[in-house]
């Protein structure tokens, strides 16, 4: 049985907001230090039974001051006036998801990489797949921007928003022309 924590400052308060935005209505939390997140709109079917359980016992509906800013900062990306994000980010996951979303979040705006030149800049050319899987894993799509990562041939490969979201994220960066 998983332990609690001994006090209640133990317990890390995650803020969240629904940002409404050309592609869907997003879901951005944060806590007082950090962005955690940012849920691509759902496609189909419910939330499933853990999630709605988290939102009900631990998310707050106010804001942090990271909160505010990303919210800020989102609206400002898909109003056409804002090419990086600034906002502090922590993100879950392996120590080989965090070096490549390291290297993802680096890609400038308007501009894509293939999952093979990943692997390469990681000194593994040969785990061009197993950056696709850590791509595809990234809870903080958009401000880590792995919709810039396409296909070696150019193709635009899986996206968790949806190719359809792919495409318009990266037209609207003129990254992919009509």
């Amino acid at each position: 049985m998983p332990s609690r924590p001994q006090h209640q400052e133990d317990v890390v308060r995650i803020a969240e907001r629904p940002l409404k935005t050309p592609i869907g209505t997003l879901q951005v939390g944060a806590s007082e230090e950090a962005v955690l997140y940012v849920e691509l709109p759902r496609r189909r079917g419910a939330e499933p039974r853990f999630e709605r359980w988290l939102h009900d016992h631990l998310l707050s509906r106010g804001e942090t001051p990271v909160l505010r800013a990303a919210l800020t900062q989102l609206r400002e990306y898909f109003a056409g006036k804002r090419r990086t994000f600034d906002v502090p980010v922590e993100p879950v996951g392996t120590a080989f998801q965090q070096r490549v979303w390291k290297i993802v979040a680096a890609i400038p705006f308007g501009e894509t990489v293939a999952y093979g030149g990943i692997a390469e800049q990681l000194g593994s050319p040969e785990k061009a797949r197993a950056v696709g899987a850590a791509v595809g894993a990234n809870p903080i799509p958009i401000i880590i921007p792995c919709h810039r990562v396409i296909g070696a041939d150019g193709s635009l490969v899986g996206y968790g928003g949806g190719l359809r979201t792919k495409i318009w994220l990266l037209r609207h960066e003129q990254a992919l022309l009509a």
